[in-house]
């Protein structure tokens, strides 16, 4: 809601497989790192037009991305 901020958002993942070589059993290990942007507070910003289109996508991409960091984690 700032022309400092970038309002993004990432996921990385790392996945890690060893072993599994003259009958070891294989070992496959995740890790996911999560970068948010913040919600935004219609209240709290008073934005209209634009800037509180702009909010309420921002908290509806918020929202999604929950969804599928809860997936992920379910995978």
């Amino acid at each position: 809601m700032n022309e400092h901020s970038s309002r993004s958002h990432m996921i990385l993942t790392f996945r890690v497989d060893v072993g599994g070589g003259e009958g070891r059993s294989k070992t496959s290990s995740k890790l996911h790192l999560v970068d948010l942007a913040g919600s935004e507070r219609l209240k709290r910003t008073k934005a209209t037009g634009e800037r509180q289109a702009e909010g309420i996508g921002i908290n509806k991409s918020l929202f999604e991305l929950g969804n599928v960091i809860t997936h992920l984690v379910e995978a």
